[in-house]
């Protein structure tokens, strides 16, 4: 992640001098210093100066994870270690972790082992606040690296927790080099006392970063991203993994740690936990500085007619005034320059674009894609009506046109459709048709128009593609199904869908003048603190008061906030979701009952946030990862001609399916063995022992 310009020039210098030193350091674990320059020679020319000290604290988030790589390199499983995402490449970590063939022993060579990394950046920032004041700066410098220093050391443990459960807490403590490894032995904290002083560190650095940042410098946290990690944090400690429910009595009743025999995961159900989740959801919303990202109706382009049960008052009182899908789509495809975007409370620029975008684009030989890059038929499924209806129960208004047996032309859309400058072919099968708007700027599936507008070459698109087993380019048609390329046997869409969420409709690959749009990622918008302040009042029983620091960042008084389970406030945020997609608000029914109401926003999370490496913590924090995996991929049924296509959804028939395990243990990754071996007192996830 770049949040800031890395300290490259000097650091080539000091590692170039550093190679000439003889000897080297043999006793080294997580949680010595680095053995290169940087950490082990005298800090003197770092810490001259206010310039070099920044550049030099700016450097360390070079080690900090690149949000945007989920599918490729990924620091954690990630989409493809659920239920909303798969492919047929064995070349993915995250299809690898499911597979079982990612272990303890093997984690060290993989992208995702960032245990060694992330402490990595904790001692770098140690040395920062133990020496900054040597660089004599004035107040304001001072306070600026402060803050950002403890939001690296804060987003560091993050990381940490998010992957491996508790973790080790170091505090300010610099380890020395060379020493025995007893000296190096430290127990793991609780998961309480974890989350509790990551919090800490960023409400330490809230107080010190800006409320705004700006467009030049996108890509670093402002005082709201340490808000809303915090609020993210609080949300998952009140969750039934780790809070001491059935889930975390079932998975972790018997992890206690191994020097004391205390339990890492909290057996004690605590509601307040909920409430504080609320109230650090609430003050990101009282900062008034973030919004759903919307985009107004172009008279000159038509839009869809909102569904007669869907307000039509202007945005957020109702669904007026905006263009749905464009609202949605437009925030991940690169429409909206992320540094623009009021819904990003932290966002970065999308890493290996190319790479992603090949992954999803149809075939190698005709558009330059691998096409394999899919979403599941659970996923698909999960997407409701255009006026909200499940597809159990559509309406006459928008039917859900699926066969009742065998498939036949009537099953298949007529006429061509266009809205917000979408494209809806003819002969498109009636599982698609008629759906939500978050669905058509998410799935790939078969027909979708391909518009490659920056392309200009005919030969190369535009396409509308089908995934049936034709290699063929019949008239404005692309075949891209099992049997398409001609390179690789693998290269095609095993569930039968892609995903399309960060395409533009200018990206092209092949032909002349073809180019991506660049795009952005969000680490975490506004939605997700939306939909977090609906979830948790949802398990309030009774009312609280929660003080938490102001969110003028400079001052240390708190704010109070007074929470409880008021459907109309649940209504008013959780609302805003659905409205700007077009979709109806929630009902009084939908609210009457606690549990109803909680799968609802759980499937409301699914289909927002599809692919954005969200699903792997939810299901995992809401106690639901076994049933979540036992339901299996499903996808179409490739290889077949139309007709055969589009039968009832079946089990995906690859070896990265049928092999999958379900496991309590894949719920935290492993620690490296080594570093188990090497330091006592540190206990290894349950599961991974052996």
């Amino acid at each position: 992640m770049k949040i800031g310009k890395s300290f490259k020039v000097l650091r080539n210098l000091l590692l170039a001098s550093c190679l000439a030193l003889p000897g080297a350091f043999t006793s080294c674990n997580f949680l010595e210093v680095d053995d290169l320059f940087d950490d082990t020679m005298k800090f003197d020319s770092i810490f001259v100066k206010y310039d070099y000290l920044v550049q030099y604290m700016w450097g360390v988030s070079d080690l900090l994870p690149d949000e945007s790589n989920v599918f490729r390199a990924p620091f954690n499983p990630g989409p493809l270690a659920t239920d909303e995402a798969f492919t047929n490449y064995t070349n993915k970590d995250g299809i690898n972790y499911v597979l079982g063939n990612i272990n303890a022993d093997n984690i060290s060579g993989k992208t995702m082992n960032i245990w060694p990394s992330m402490y990595q950046v904790i001692r770098k920032c140690n040395y920062i606040l133990s020496r900054k004041h040597e660089a004599k700066m004035t107040t304001v410098q001072d306070e600026e690296v402060t803050g950002y220093t403890h939001m690296l050391r804060g987003y560091a443990y993050y990381n940490l927790i998010q992957n491996y459960g508790p973790c080790i807490l170091v505090g300010d403590e610099i380890f020395p080099n060379n020493e025995q490894p007893e000296a190096y032995n430290r127990a793991r904290s609780t998961y309480d006392e974890c989350v509790d002083y990551c919090c800490e560190e960023l409400e330490k650095a809230a107080k010190y970063l800006p409320r705004d940042i700006a467009s030049s410098y996108f890509g670093r946290p402002s005082r709201g991203a340490a808000f809303a990690l915090i609020a993210r944090l609080r949300l998952q400690q009140a969750s039934p993994l780790y809070n001491g429910g059935n889930a975390a009595r079932i998975t972790y009743g018997d992890w206690k740690r191994s020097v004391d025999g205390v339990n890492y995961i909290s057996q004690t159900y605590d509601e307040r936990r909920w409430a504080v989740a609320a109230a650090a959801c609430k003050r990101v919303i009282d900062m008034n500085k973030y919004k759903l990202h919307t985009v107004s109706i172009d008279p000159m382009q038509p839009v869809r007619p909102l569904p007669s049960n869907v307000p039509d008052a202007n945005f957020p009182d109702g669904a007026g005034g905006i263009d749905c899908y464009r609202s949605y789509s437009e925030m991940f495809n690169g429409e909206t320059i992320g540094s623009k975007n009021t819904e990003f409370i932290w966002g970065r620029s999308f890493g290996d674009l190319r790479k992603h975008m090949e992954e999803v684009f149809p075939p190698n030989d005709i558009m330059g894609g691998y096409n394999g890059l899919c979403v599941t038929q659970k996923l698909v499924d999960a997407y409701y009506m255009a006026d909200g209806k499940d597809i159990k129960n559509s309406s006459k208004e928008y039917p859900y046109n699926i066969a009742q047996g065998t498939v036949t032309d009537d099953n298949f859309s007529k006429v061509k459709e266009s809205f917000s400058g979408y494209v809806i072919p003819i002969g498109v099968y009636g599982m698609y048709l008629n759906r939500e708007n978050r669905f058509y700027a998410t799935v790939g599936f078969s027909g979708r128009h391909w518009f490659v507008k920056s392309n200009t070459q005919s030969q190369y698109g535009p396409f509308n593609v089908w995934y049936h087993e034709m290699n063929t380019v019949p008239g404005s048609d692309l075949y891209a199904g099992k049997y398409s390329s001609v390179t690789n046997v693998i290269d095609y869409p095993g569930t039968g869908y892609v995903l399309t969420k960060w395409v533009h409709p200018m990206d092209a690959l092949k032909g002349t003048g073809s180019n991506l749009v660049a795009k952005y990622y969000p680490i975490i918008r506004y939605a997700e603190i939306l939909l977090g302040y609906a979830e948790a009042l949802n398990h309030l029983k009774a009312s609280y008061t929660i003080e938490l620091p102001a969110v003028n960042g400079g001052n240390l008084s708190p704010e109070t906030y007074n929470v409880s389970r008021d459907p109309s406030e649940i209504a008013k945020y959780f609302n805003q979701v659905r409205y700007r997609v077009g979709l109806p608000g929630l009902s009084s029914e939908d609210m009457a009952d606690e549990t109803n109401l909680d799968e609802i926003i759980k499937r409301e999370y699914m289909i927002e946030f599809a692919c954005e490496n969200r699903r792997y913590f939810d299901v995992r924090r809401w106690g639901i990862y076994e049933q979540t995996e036992k339901a299996g991929i499903y996808g179409m049924h490739l290889g077949e001609d139309k007709y055969g296509f589009y039968q009832t959804p079946a089990p995906v028939n690859q070896v990265n399916n049928r092999n999958r395990i379900i496991d309590k243990k894949l719920i935290l990754l492993p620690l490296p063995k080594a570093e188990v071996r090497r330091v006592q007192d540190l206990d290894q996830n349950p599961g991974w022992e052996n």
